[in-house]
């Protein structure tokens, strides 16, 4: 992963006809939880010692419990229900404990994604009244959705209820999973549906505690672009829709211990996905 790092002099030749606001990373939180995770021994991994279970807490949220659920192998056979379900299109089967083998979600790779039909959907992040949560994977050449299933028990403990595979139903609007696999993978194709100028958003040089929200060229674009991703993207949903008739995309990528933030911005115009917004938080 290429960390997009802009040097001041480059910022303040952008940032003319700038305007600012308070800087805000909705992130923060799961970025410090994936630290704490990857900073574990791999003691984890042994299954020869017997710990004392570890103390549910009435009011863990899902961000705590997710990154625990990915990293601690016992936590993990602990919060499945077993046999789980296993829901691949109209096929229903159950994996018994014996089989099942340590799944790391995301916390293994450089960074995680997360998607967005409009900004307001982030703030679900924060909301502490959650009864059940996904980590999804969206396939984006066969466009596939793997979804993890989670629900809260009445004392507070999320537990892995089933694990399902469905399509994305398209309709006559351009299918944004196909657009981004096209847009991340094709050059010339991505240059065709960027909007100019592009909105850029990006730290003050001069105040870390505020943003600059001014434009950049397409070739600028180019210079900075940060490497997405071409296969799957993954997305934690704590609720919020993902419907492909929206005309409003984000996708959020979000590095793991590297200080890695960026953030794009679709709509949909005339049937066509167009690239209009590029935020840098990178520190």
């Amino acid at each position: 992963m290429r960390k997009i790092i802009l040097g001041a002099t480059t910022l303040l030749l952008l940032a003319s006809c700038n305007g600012q606001k308070a800087k805000i990373d909705p992130f923060k939180s799961l970025t410090n939880l994936v630290d704490s995770a990857n900073e574990a021994t791999d003691s984890i991994e042994s299954d020869s010692v017997q710990e004392v279970p570890k103390p549910i807490k009435a009011d863990e949220t899902f961000d705590d419990f997710i990154f625990s659920f990915a990293s601690d192998i016992k936590l993990q056979q602990k919060r499945i229900h077993f046999p789980l379900t296993f829901i691949n299109g109209k096929s229903v089967s159950k994996i018994e404990q014996e089989f099942w083998k340590k799944d790391n979600l995301f916390t293994k790779q450089s960074f995680y994604t997360m998607i967005f039909d409009k900004e307001s959907d982030m703030d679900l992040m924060t909301t502490t009244h959650l009864k059940s949560a996904k980590f999804e994977w969206f396939y984006m050449t066969t466009n596939k959705i793997k979804a993890y299933n989670f629900k809260r028990e009445n004392n507070g403990a999320w537990m892995l209820s089933s694990i399902s595979i469905s399509s994305i139903n398209s309709n006559q609007n351009e299918n944004f999973l196909e657009f981004f696999h096209k847009f991340a993978s094709d050059s010339i194709f991505q240059r065709s549906r960027i909007h100019e100028p592009l909105t850029f958003v990006t730290t003050d040089p001069d105040d870390d505690f505020s943003i600059l929200e001014t434009t950049m060229e397409i070739n600028q674009w180019f210079a900075f672009s940060p490497d997405l991703p071409t296969v799957r993207l993954s997305n934690i949903n704590y609720g919020q829709s993902n419907s492909d008739e929206s005309n409003t995309k984000i996708v959020a990528m979000k590095g793991l211990g590297n200080g890695f933030s960026n953030t794009l911005y679709f709509k949909r115009q005339k049937n066509q996905w167009e690239f209009y917004k590029f935020e840098d938080l990178s520190n």
